[in-house]
């Protein structure tokens, strides 16, 4: 995974807010009626309603997530429903915690 990326995905208030989110989807999108927010994802619509942002705005920062490969990005009919992808989370933490302790 390019780390550069993922830095520069963790490195906006905005973006951090949204893997919060996702974190507990069925506490932020309970309202969500068209699949289960903790089983499907939740619907990129919804993300930017949370926000309170235009929806290009929320799409260009959930590419920057996806890219950085924090989330899981699910299509169904006209809809896209985002899931958090717990392992690289982990991954990229752990790595950045090796980084700060090696003394490099």
């Amino acid at each position: 995974m390019n780390r550069s990326i993922q830095i520069m995905a963790m490195a906006s208030e905005q973006r951090l807010t949204i893997l919060k989110l996702l974190g507990a989807p069925q506490k932020h999108f309970c309202h969500q009626q068209s699949a289960d927010p903790l089983e499907f994802g939740v619907c990129m619509t919804l993300i930017a309603e949370a926000l309170a942002i235009a929806q290009p705005s929320a799409s260009r920062h959930l590419a920057i997530i996806r890219e950085a490969g924090f989330i899981k990005v699910r299509k169904h009919l006209k809809w896209s429903y985002c899931k958090r992808d717990e392992v690289a989370i982990s991954e990229y933490l752990n790595w950045l915690a090796r980084e700060l302790s090696s003394g490099a």
